[in-house]
C-alpha cells in the first residue's frame, strides 16, 4: 500500500492513524498512536513462489542480499509509512524480526520446515543475524530515522513449520544467545537503539514451566532471576520490559482476569522492577460475544471486545505499552484497524490489482483504540480509579470498566462501557467543582471519538460504548 497506492489514499490512512489534530469542531481526525512497528523481513518475497508461503502478501523482502550486499530500496511500503509516523511525530518506532533472512536459514526459507523446535539457522550464525539487524539499524540512524527498538523474536513457542508466514522457533537458550550477541553488537556500535524483549506467543509462556514446552517457557524466570544460567537482565541496550501476546488468554471473562493476575504476580515475585508490554493482539479465539477471529467486522461489537482486553492488560497486568496486531488488512477477518478490498468485497488475499489500489475503510475498532492512543500518552502514569458502586472486579468487565492516567496537566479517565444500557458518572462534590466541565470523547455505534464539553456532574456513558474524559489538575484538589 506504502508502495503503490495513490497519495492522496495513503494520506488518509496515515491520517487516521497517526493525526493529533482535530476538526472545526473539536473532533479527532487520527488517533494519534505513539508507537509503530516495522518489520524487517527474511526475504521470501524475492523467493516468489518458491518460498513456500503461498499468500504474497504474507512473503516479505530483505535488505540483504544473499551476498551480503545491502539495497535499501527494499521495503518502500514500510518506508513511507515510517517517513509518515516521523511526519506526524509518532513518539517511537520498534524494528521487529522473525526470521533470519534466508541465505541464513538451515532449510534456506523463512520459516521452520522441519518443525524443529530450534532456531532456523546455521550452525555459526547467529553473530551474522545480529550484524544484519545491527547493520539496519545504523543505516536507519544514520538516515536521521533511528529506530527506538529492536524486537529479535516472535512467538518463539509455536514451530512455524507450514508455509503460512515468515517465522521461527526458539529455545530459552537459542534466545539467551542470540539476545546476548545483539545486545554486544549494538552497544559496541553506541546505537542508541534498544532491545524489547519478550514476544510469547501467549501470557502463561511468562510464568508457566509447560510440561510441552520446557525448553520455551517460564521465561519471567528464565531471563530475569538473577539465579538463572540464562539471565540477561544486565545486559547493554536492553531495555528492562519483557513483553508477550494477548492471544487465547481472553475468553471466558474470569480466565482473562486470573492469566493477568498470575502474570502481575509473577513479575512481582521475580523482578519487581520489570516493566511487561502487550506487543500484538487481535481475535483468535471463539467465544460466545462475537464468534473468534473469522469475518471482519467494523461495528462496536469487535471494538468493545479488544477494549475490555486493553483495559485488562493495562490495569490487571500493568502493561504500560499496548500494540496491535495490524494496522490495514486485506482479510475476512477481525484483525486490522484498517480495512482495505475490491468493491466492497473482502477476504481475496492473491488479489493482484488490489496491491495498486482500491477501496479502505475505517472501523469502530480504530476509533475504540484512539479512546486511549490518542489521550493516554507516553510519560503519563497510571492512578487507582475507586470503583465507588461496589463492582466486583471480574463483574465490571461484563458492565462499566474505568482506568485513570495523569501527566502534570491532566487527568484521563477511560470508560468502556459495555452493557446495553447508559450510565451515569456523578463525582462527588468535596473532590470536583459540580459547575466544572470537561472534554470528553465517545465512540459508538454513531460517533468517532466525538467531542463535548460538559458538566461534570452527571455525565452520561452511553450503552455500548468507550468514553475518554479530560480533567484539567488545576482544578483538583489534593485529596484525589
Amino acid at each position: 500500500i506504502g508502495k503503490y497506492w495513490p497519495e492522496e489514499k495513503k494520506e488518509q490512512i496515515a491520517k487516521w492513524l497517526f493525526s493529533h489534530k482535530v476538526d472545526e469542531a473539536g473532533n479527532p481526525e487520527g488517533i494519534g498512536l505513539s508507537i509503530w512497528r516495522f518489520y524487517l523481513g527474511a526475504g521470501s518475497m524475492e523467493q516468489g513462489d518458491s518460498s513456500g508461503i503461498y499468500n504474497y502478501w504474507r512473503r516479505s523482502e530483505c535488505f540483504q542480499n544473499p551476498d551480503g550486499t545491502y539495497d535499501w530500496n527494499k521495503h518502500k511500503g514500510q518506508q513511507w509509512f515510517l517517513e509518515a509516523a516521523e511526519r506526524y511525530e509518532v513518539d517511537y518506532s520498534l524494528a521487529f524480526t522473525i526470521s533470519a533472512p534466508v541465505n541464513m536459514t538451515v532449510n534456506g526459507k523463512a520459516f521452520n520446515e522441519g518443525g524443529n523446535a530450534s532456531m532456523n539457522i546455521k550452525t555459526g550464525m547467529m553473530k551474522d543475524y545480529s550484524r544484519f539487524l545491527t547493520d539496519v539499524i545504523e543505516h536507519f540512524e544514520k538516515e536521521g530515522r533511528p529506530i527506538d527498538y529492536i524486537s529479535p523474536f516472535n512467538e518463539p513457542q509455536w514451530n512455524w513449520n507450514k508455509g503460512n508466514q515468515e517465522g521461527t522457533p526458539a529455545t530459552n537458550e537459542d534466545i539467551f544467545e542470540f539476545t546476548s550477541l545483539l545486545s554486544h553488537e549494538l552497544n559496541n556500535r553506541n546505537l542508541q537503539t534498544e532491545i524489547a524483549f519478550g514476544e510469547c506467543a501467549s501470557i502463561n509462556y511468562l510464568f508457566n514451566a509447560e510440561k510441552n514446552n520446557l525448553s520455551r517457557s517460564d521465561q519471567i524466570k528464565v531471563f530475569f532471576d538473577k539465579k538463572s544460567p540464562f539471565f540477561i537482565g544486565d545486559l547493554p541496550k536492553l531495555r528492562q520490559i519483557i513483553s508477550s501476546h494477548s492471544y487465547f488468554t481472553t475468553w471466558p471473562v474470569n480466565i482473562q482476569l486470573k492469566a493477568r493476575q498470575k502474570l502481575a504476580n509473577r513479575i512481582h515475585e521475580i523482578n519487581p522492577e520489570l516493566e511487561y508490554w502487550q506487543s500484538e493482539f487481535c481475535i483468535l479465539e471463539s467465544n460466545d460475544e462475537i464468534t473468534g477471529g473469522g469475518v471482519r467486522d467494523l461495528g462496536m461489537g469487535t471494538a468493545l471486545y479488544v477494549a475490555r482486553v486493553i483495559h485488562s492488560d493495562i490495569t490487571v497486568a500493568h502493561a504500560s505499552s499496548w500494540q496491535w496486531w495490524t494496522a490495514i488488512t486485506q482479510c475476512d477477518y477481525k484483525d486490522g484497524l484498517i480495512y482495505i478490498d475490491e468493491n466492497g468485497i473482502p477476504g481475496n488475499p492473491n488479489s493482484e490489482n488490489l496491491k495498486f489500489d482500491g477501496d479502505y475503510h475505517d472501523s469502530k475498532l480504530l476509533w475504540a483504540l484512539g479512546n486511549y492512543s490518542r489521550f493516554v500518552r507516553p510519560g503519563m502514569h497510571r492512578i487507582e480509579v475507586n470503583n465507588l458502586s461496589g463492582i466486583p472486579e471480574i463483574k465490571q468487565l461484563t458492565d462499566l470498566m474505568v482506568s485513570g492516567y495523569k501527566s502534570d496537566n491532566e487527568i484521563v479517565l477511560v470508560f468502556v462501557n459495555q452493557s446495553e444500557y447508559s450510565k451515569i458518572i456523578d463525582f462527588a462534590g468535596e473532590v470536583l467543582p459540580e459547575n466544572l466541565r470537561v472534554k470528553t470523547y465517545i465512540t459508538d455505534k454513531n460517533r468517532n471519538l466525538e467531542f463535548c464539553e460538559e458538566k461534570i456532574k452527571n455525565i452520561c456513558v452511553p450503552p455500548r460504548s468507550l468514553m475518554t474524559m479530560i480533567i484539567e489538575r488545576k482544578y483538583i484538589n489534593d485529596t484525589l
